[in-house]
């Protein structure tokens, strides 16, 4: 599989694709990893579903399980397409 062909983010997305990557540090250990414009979009997602689910009241719990399985998903795509990084940054 080709990187071009590897990083191509999943049909299932449908978060922001940004125009560049960035360097992303984990705040619980220091650790910094420079992501593709496609990681830096799965990662926002993933971080995005994660601070919906801590802040949300959850009447809705079908709402919750989206949000769940977007981070299982994204977290899914980050292991395969970038192992490095998920244990960086995501593990």
């Amino acid at each position: 599989m080709s990187g071009k062909q590897k990083n191509k983010l999943p049909k299932w997305f449908d978060g922001v694709i940004y125009d560049k990557g960035e360097t992303i540090t984990n705040p619980y250990t220091g650790d910094s990893y420079a992501l593709t414009k496609e990681e830096i979009s799965m990662y926002d997602l993933i971080k995005g579903a994660e601070m919906m689910i801590s802040v949300g009241d959850w009447e809705d719990k079908k709402d919750r399980e989206e949000l769940i399985e977007i981070i299982i998903k994204g977290l899914d795509w980050f292991k395969a397409n970038n192992a490095k990084a998920y244990m960086v940054l995501l593990d």
